[in-house]
């Protein structure tokens, strides 16, 4: 069986990570999305949360199972059975910064693959960081966002 983990802090996730989730699904027989926390960031939702929002919006994809973790994410591949992580990108930036990962990873850990997967082109603008900044200010988060992401962060603003 082929496995692989897509991690991430998905707070909250975006349609651009669904967008990336649907394709990595089609190239393994099993896709773990993996919350994790990160310390550099302060969440708007709680571990609980996410994972929440993150079956709702992967309800459509069979192979998929959604967990949080805390600590090494080759740790977690491990104890999953995982051979590959599914990193995605929307830039060039991006790809600097997963790139140098990758290669850390292959170094420490040469079992473990990492595949890079571009989201496609309606979402390579699209970051959690702006869906909480448009969300903030009240605007239109349909075509960036889950259902249930809007759901929850209209909770969050009082039911707006």
């Amino acid at each position: 069986m082929r496995i692989a983990v897509c991690p991430g802090s998905f707070d909250p996730v975006t349609n651009g990570h669904v967008d990336i989730f649907e394709r990595s699904a089609k190239l393994f027989d099993k896709l773990y999305i993996a919350v994790f926390h990160n310390p550099s960031k302060q969440p708007w939702f709680s571990m609980t949360e996410r994972t929440e929002m993150l079956v709702a919006a992967t309800k459509h994809i069979s192979n998929i199972e959604v967990a949080g973790f805390d600590g090494l994410l080759t740790d977690y591949c491990f104890s999953v059975g995982a051979c590959a992580i599914v990193r995605g990108l929307r830039a060039l930036s991006d790809f600097e910064y997963e790139f140098q990962r990758a290669l850390m990873l292959k170094k420490t850990t040469p079992q473990l693959e990492t595949l890079f997967l571009m989201t496609a082109n309606e979402y390579s603008f699209v970051s959690s960081s702006n869906i909480k900044e448009l969300a903030h200010f009240g605007g239109d988060l349909s075509a960036f966002a889950p259902k249930c992401v809007i759901e929850k962060i209209d909770l969050l603003n009082g039911g707006k």
